[in-house]
């Protein structure tokens, strides 16, 4: 599409088939517009900017890679891929095989557009033969969410489709910004309470009337219309910074922001980069992840509580995390899963902190009610 045919004014007399022609081309950009920023879901903003590009532009193809960090190592995925003619995928980042992705330095020319933050063009069969045009997802120098936009063209764009292609993703940052910032905490920059639910409904559940393919998101729906099934191997975890009401009193409420926002730092890097990580309020803090083995969970969870406990924090020295997690099941909401999270932490509490507990490993060892047993006690007190 002609980004300048969009901004050329009408005649009074002009021809009629160029005006139908103007006409249809302005309300496709306006719809791809107020769809691009319709959404509250920022995973499905790159969704849609992939559809809008595919039906403005004449590309036959668009990957989205973002980066992806597991213990210190960086590498492409491919979140999502769509084609002109048809078909594409949307991956879910938690259910990939980590060890099968490319990794960073492998995809050079991805990595220039990346440090750069600049467009690189990587061109075949002569000048005007195929090309990729390869874009950052963001023009700042953000530390997560970092990633690249392919666009794949049998022929050279033009410098309006490029400056069109600049104003799409224009949009799109606007709209990540903005939800980000609805998202966000701001203290620790870790994803807030109010978003646990739409990432734990999206991630975790899916529908019994078609679950989307491995690895493959499903479309998320609203809450009272989920009739799901549970895939294996997601688990919701809290983590408690141990005697935070005391370090508040002894060393006063600024050195206890700077303790939270430390905190924060060591587990963004701890966890894996999907891995999602949330600030609850205060001294809570949780992790969502999906995770073949429960061993590896308690592993990841013990090696933040390590980490923690061996920083030096200023004015306060050396402190400690307790832990508790649990397997998400088919009777869970974002509240249940976090009470037997809590429950979890709060037996490490009283048994002097620095721990990491599983819930149903408690619950076999007898330390905790059943679930079954716990809500029978609450209705016969009730």
């Amino acid at each position: 599409m002609d980004v300048a045919a969009l901004a050329k004014p009408r005649g009074s007399t002009g021809d009629a088939a160029a005006n139908q022609v103007y006409d249809f081309a302005m309300t496709s950009f306006i719809e791809h517009i107020v769809k691009l920023t319709d959404h509250r879901d920022r995973d499905l903003l790159e969704l849609t900017l992939s559809k809008a590009l595919i039906d403005l532009l004449p590309i036959g193809r668009i990957v989205i890679a973002h980066v992806m960090r597991e213990d210190g190592v960086e590498r492409w995925l491919e979140v999502a891929r769509l084609d002109a003619k048809g078909g594409g995928r949307v991956i879910d980042p938690q259910r990939v095989d980590f060890q099968s992705l490319v990794k960073l330095e492998d995809a050079s020319d991805r990595l220039r557009c990346l440090q750069t933050r600049e467009r690189v063009e990587i061109v075949w069969a002569g000048p005007e033969g195929p090309r990729i045009n390869m874009l950052p997802l963001f023009s700042d120098s953000r530390t997560d969410d970092r990633g690249v936009l392919e666009l794949h063209s049998d022929m050279a764009l033009s410098s309006e489709d490029l400056r069109l292609v600049d104003y799409m993703c224009r949009i799109y940052r606007n709209m990540y910004t903005l939800l980000e910032y609805s998202d966000r905490d701001a203290l620790t920059g870790l994803l807030n309470r109010k978003s646990l639910e739409n990432a734990f409904y999206s991630a975790v559940l899916e529908d019994l009337d078609g679950s989307a393919p491995a690895g493959q998101r499903a479309a998320p729906r609203a809450p009272d219309d989920r009739r799901h099934r549970v895939p294996a191997n997601y688990w919701l975890g809290s983590a408690c910074v141990d005697d935070f009401a005391q370090i508040s009193n002894q060393h006063g409420h600024a050195v206890a922001e700077d303790v939270l926002q430390l905190v924060a730092r060591i587990m963004s890097n701890t966890f894996r980069t999907y891995d999602l990580l949330y600030h609850f309020g205060a001294e809570d803090f949780g992790v969502l992840m999906h995770c073949p083995d429960e061993a590896l969970v308690l592993s990841a969870f013990d090696r933040f509580r390590g980490n923690v406990e061996k920083f030096n924090f200023p004015h306060v020295g050396r402190l400690t995390v307790s832990c508790g997690y649990t397997s998400v099941t088919a009777d869970d909401s974002p509240v249940t899963a976090l009470e037997k999270t809590q429950l979890a932490v709060n037996f490490v509490r009283r048994g002097g902190g620095n721990k990491t507990s599983s819930h149903l490993g408690l619950v076999r060892r007898g330390f905790l009610p059943s679930t079954a047993i716990a809500n029978a006690q609450a209705q016969a007190s009730s």
